[in-house]
């Protein structure tokens, strides 16, 4: 990668996650850290495409149907290289360390925003994600959807960081006010208590200083075989 690529690269990440590139983490951070290349790298690529496009539209005059085409060809050449699906799920669990390919957090992932995620003192967690209109749900706020996806996962973060995790059994969402696009979110986390293998975790997602989510979830200390 050239020195404009990696400077590119740092300020897209820097611009997805609402952070500037020089800020310190206020903690440890919980999630997979980006790559300048490989496939971080063209994720990375992904994700300011798809924007582009949704920013674009129609009305820019660039000829759309070739630009399909090349991106048809890009698709074409990774589809003809890629492992067998049984053979990726292993790759992608291999290992006890953070995983890399979730819809929130994940740095191979294209549709995460990226949100990073750092550990509190206290056990709770913190991050701050700036959203764009791919995340659109009412006009130029985030899709509901979006933030039970964000929430779902903080809080299961949550839990881990807290030392006693689980899967989801039940989420309550409060949907406040709208949650604005385009700004810095702060998405919160905590483990509320343990009783036997039934978690309670509570989070919420607030702009400027304002609550616009809260969640409430339920989880069950129990995982999933992974893949082998």
């Amino acid at each position: 990668m050239n020195a404009r690529a990696a400077d590119r690269a740092a300020q897209a990440g820097a611009a997805a996650e609402g952070t500037p590139a020089s800020a310190s983490a206020s903690g440890p951070r919980l999630v997979a850290e980006p790559r300048t290349d490989g496939v971080d790298a063209a994720v990375a690529a992904a994700r300011r495409l798809v924007t582009a496009l949704l920013r674009a539209g129609d009305g820019t005059g660039a000829d759309m149907t070739e630009i399909a085409a090349r991106l048809d060809a890009v698709t074409d050449r990774l589809t003809e290289k890629a492992p067998t699906v049984p053979d990726r799920l292993a790759e992608m669990w291999r290992g006890e360390g953070v995983t890399r390919h979730d819809p929130v957090t994940g740095p191979e992932n294209a549709v995460a925003p990226p949100l990073t995620l750092h550990g509190r003192e206290d056990r709770s967690i913190e991050g701050v994600v700036t959203l764009d209109l791919p995340y659109q749900g009412p006009p130029g706020h985030v899709h509901g959807g979006v933030s039970a996806l964000l929430l779902d996962h903080t809080l299961g973060v949550a839990n881990h960081w807290a030392g006693t995790s689980g899967m989801t059994a039940e989420l309550t969402l409060r949907y406040l006010r709208p949650t604005p696009l385009f700004e810095p979110l702060t998405v919160t986390g905590r483990q509320v208590s343990v009783d036997g293998s039934r978690i309670r975790t509570a989070g919420e997602i607030t702009a400027g200083g304002r609550v616009c989510v809260t969640a409430e979830g339920l989880f069950v200390n129990k995982q999933l075989p992974r893949p082998s």
